[in-house]
């Protein structure tokens, strides 16, 4: 298959066809990640730009990693010390940045929408890593390339996700990515934090965590937002810990074995234990090395020229 799309702005629109090309190409990126010399030349002379209105360290580090391992030049603007806070709209700032020759810019905007606005008038390919409360499309490949390589499949398996779906996009992302890749998914979580038409996703929703987790093949844990708490959405963290929070005993009642994944960061003791996020069955670490080969793979096919996984090394 040939990648055609100049940009990666949600699973939503994606085919399945291309979210399995992602995976497949992620698989030899994280072979060079393994390596004792983590570097190929196949970005030299491309730059990508990580341009995050909103904090984070994860998401955004892995991305200069797969761009750097690549051979790419990668840049990092912190919009606390740019033209932004000189009041510079987003479209300005995307504009000069691509004046300067960057081929790929990585955004994350509080905005849901940002980034779809902004490939409307660049050239250069965006790629969203998370806008607003609508999706994280790399956080949900890197989930289902996790859940790939340790289940082998992903059609057939029975997926809960627990926690703040109403305002998570990771779990808009996942949903839409699973569902699309054959997988069965449930949903549960407090009902002040479940989206009214949560059904018409195509998921099952349950409102008790012990009947969500029977049987299925992976758990996927939400981080839960403390700031949920003091607008009233729940009534405090040792509540929603007694009832909605992982620990062994629930884990007990998915099937044996079942995969624990965790976007991060963990709030230990509140939506996951301790026991369970490092336990046998977590894949929380897994994940995080998965992240920069599936971003590595993305870059590759956006950038790169990539037309087939395979063809990176």
């Amino acid at each position: 298959m040939v990648w055609e799309r100049k940009d990666l702005l949600g699973l939503k629109e994606l085919s399945p066809e291309e979210i399995r090309l992602i995976l497949d190409t992620a698989v030899p990126m994280k072979d060079i990640i393994l390596r004792d010399i983590k570097k190929v030349p196949t970005l030299r002379g491309h730059s990508v730009l990580t341009l995050f209105y909103e904090p984070s360290t994860r998401t955004r580090t892995s991305f200069e990693l797969a761009g750097k391992y690549m051979s790419a030049d990668t840049v990092n603007i912190a919009t606390s010390a740019s033209s932004v806070v000189k009041g510079e709209s987003l479209v300005d700032t995307a504009v000069t940045l691509e004046a300067m020759g960057v081929d790929a810019v990585i955004i994350r905007h509080a905005a849901s929408g940002a980034p779809h606005f902004l490939a409307k008038r660049l050239k250069a390919s965006v790629i969203n890593a998370g806008d607003g409360t609508h999706e994280h499309p790399t956080q949900a490949l890197l989930d289902m390339f996790t859940i790939r390589e340790r289940t082998g499949r992903l059609e057939g398996l029975q997926v809960a996700i627990i926690g703040d779906v109403l305002h998570s996009r990771v779990a808009r992302s996942n949903i839409w990515g699973l569902l699309k890749m054959g997988a069965r998914v449930r949903v549960v979580g407090p009902p002040t934090l479940m989206p009214s038409a949560v059904r018409d996703l195509g998921v099952q929703v349950f409102s008790r965590t012990e009947e969500a987790l029977e049987g299925v093949d992976v758990i996927n844990v939400l981080r839960i937002q403390r700031e949920r708490q003091q607008k009233g959405l729940f009534p405090s963290l040792r509540e929603y810990s007694r009832l909605y929070g992982l620990d062994s005993k629930r884990l007990r009642l998915a099937r044996p074995g079942a995969l624990v994944l965790h976007p991060g960061p963990m709030n230990r003791g509140v939506e996951i234990s301790p026991e369970v996020a490092d336990g046998m069955q977590s894949a929380i670490n897994e994940q995080v090395t998965n992240g920069v080969a599936v971003r590595m793979a993305i870059l590759y096919l956006l950038i790169g020229g990539g037309t087939a996984h395979g063809t990176a090394n």
